[in-house]
């Protein structure tokens, strides 16, 4: 009676390397949203492949979609293919399941409350939430709306919005004074959003709970638009003052991680706001876990 025997693949993977796919994924990926066209010298330079050899890849690739030539410059840029698979994988990510692995690296690095935030009629609605092993923890619930213009996470989704658009949110939903520290007024907020925009991340300084202090980030999809936010909170008596600038780096290079996750690498909008965050934040010796996770 035959038997198929188990192939561990793990064993040995130099032997089941093929060396013709890994020079198209070296070829692949020397496109960039900086350089999104070469010519097929710059390829081979870039590749460590022999001009002839990068040729026969490249029309080979062009034949099967996933490169396209300009018929004037010659030069190589990737195929609507590329975009069309890139899609498949986009539908296949799940928000949740890609956030919560950089929610539990925020905690365990911050050794505060972690959640994820959409938004939904002007509120924040928390959809994931990842607990402190601390005494005093947030008391948030999941699935609760919370008002944006006074929380960290919902100032972080309004400030995508244009100011026309979060005028009529607030107008329609009211600011509600929480806090001696609760924005009321929506000029005041737009002010807020504006900064929050600049440097990358906001900050809820006791504005809905008194004695609590959070920050939060935005995660950016393949367009480059905001769809969700990630932030943490905790007490003040920990989330001091002369914290929240470490704690932000923090929050943001799991923001990015995760937004890089989603595809956001490839947006336009997305490279312009983490070259504002680079510059208005100051820099760590190491990024954070999650971030060297997908780089």
């Amino acid at each position: 009676m035959a038997t198929t025997a188990h192939t561990d693949t793990t064993a040995a993977p130099g032997r089941y390397r093929i060396q013709a796919v890994e020079r198209v994924g070296a070829i692949l990926e020397v496109f960039s949203p900086e350089q999104p066209e070469l010519g097929v010298t710059e390829i081979a330079e870039r590749t460590g492949l022999h001009k002839s050899t990068a040729h026969r890849f490249l029309v080979t690739l062009e034949a099967v979609g996933l490169l396209e030539r300009d018929s004037r410059t010659q030069r190589y840029r990737l195929g609507l293919r590329m975009f069309e698979m890139g899609g498949i994988v986009l539908e296949q990510m799940s928000l949740w399941d890609e956030a919560l692995p950089f929610l539990e690296t925020l905690v365990t690095a911050s050794g505060e409350t972690g959640h994820l935030a959409v938004l939904e009629r002007g509120e924040a609605i928390y959809i994931e939430k990842v607990e402190a092993r601390r005494a005093l923890r947030i008391p948030s619930a999941m699935g609760r709306g919370y008002p944006a213009h006074a929380t960290s996470l919902g100032k972080v989704l309004l400030s995508d919005l244009g100011d026309a658009e979060v005028r009529a949110t607030m107008d329609a939903r009211g600011m509600v004074s929480y806090t001696r520290t609760t924005t009321t007024d929506v000029s005041h907020l737009l002010a807020q959003l504006a900064e929050i925009r600049e440097r990358g991340y906001a900050v809820d300084d006791e504005e809905y709970d008194e004695g609590l202090r959070c920050v939060g980030a935005p995660i950016r999809d393949h367009t480059g638009r905001v769809v969700a936010a990630l932030g943490i909170g905790g007490p003040v008596t920990r989330v001091t003052p002369e914290r929240v600038d470490d704690l932000a780096r923090l929050v943001i290079d799991a923001a990015d991680g995760l937004s890089r996750r989603l595809g956001a690498s490839q947006s336009g909008a997305y490279t312009r706001a983490a070259s504002r965050v680079r510059a208005t934040t100051k820099p760590t010796p190491r990024p954070s876990a999650a971030l060297s996770a997908v780089r």
